[in-house]
């Protein structure tokens, strides 16, 4: 596939439609290759749509043959994951140099897997954030996602798994990667 098949456009709150409807056949197809039925229904709780993430700007959508085949993009801010519904938010602003951008809620539709969609849709956001200063992206990586991001250069710094009130754990897993220039942890 050749780029230029690619469109990368700026998501809309007129969008949210359609990014709902591509996250929903994203985690019913992709995430049961990696998780079990408990985990895949508890993936909800801390997966779905950040429209803060459109306010701001940041979240794309990739189409193909005009049609979308992926979304995701990056965040200024300290959130590391999660939609709108997801506790423990912080949506201040990060000093780009001295905190890390967020890569954030990047979903590919199942008919667009390994087309290379997703690491164009990383490096869209990589480049970005490297425009606005950031030296340094991490994110929230859920299981399905940790190969492509590795593959990459983001490497593991901490596993933020914790039990649902059933006891059922859904991998989310602080990977980090290097902008390039200097960085203070």
């Amino acid at each position: 596939m050749t780029e230029s098949q690619r469109v990368l456009k700026i998501a809309t709150l007129d969008d949210v439609p359609a990014i709902e409807a591509l996250m929903a056949a994203s985690m019913r197809d992709l995430l049961p290759k990696f998780l079990d039925e408990k985990q895949v229904a508890r993936s909800s709780e801390t997966m779905g749509v950040d429209t803060q993430l459109i306010e701001d700007g940041t979240y794309f959508l990739v189409y193909v043959d005009k049609v979308l085949a992926a979304c995701g993009g990056w965040s200024r801010r300290r959130t590391l994951f999660g939609g709108n519904h997801t506790t423990g938010r912080d949506d201040s602003l990060a000093d780009p140099d001295t905190e890390p951008a967020k890569i954030r809620a990047m979903y590919t539709h199942p008919d667009f897997t390994r087309r290379g969609i997703g690491r164009f849709l990383l490096r869209s956001g990589e480049d970005a954030a490297r425009a606005e200063g950031f030296k340094v992206m991490e994110l929230g990586s859920t299981a399905p996602g940790r190969p492509l991001y590795e593959a990459c250069g983001y490497e593991l710094i901490e596993d933020l798994s914790t039990p649902s009130e059933d006891g059922t754990i859904v991998p989310i897993l602080r990977m980090r990667k290097d902008l390039g220039g200097f960085f203070i942890a």
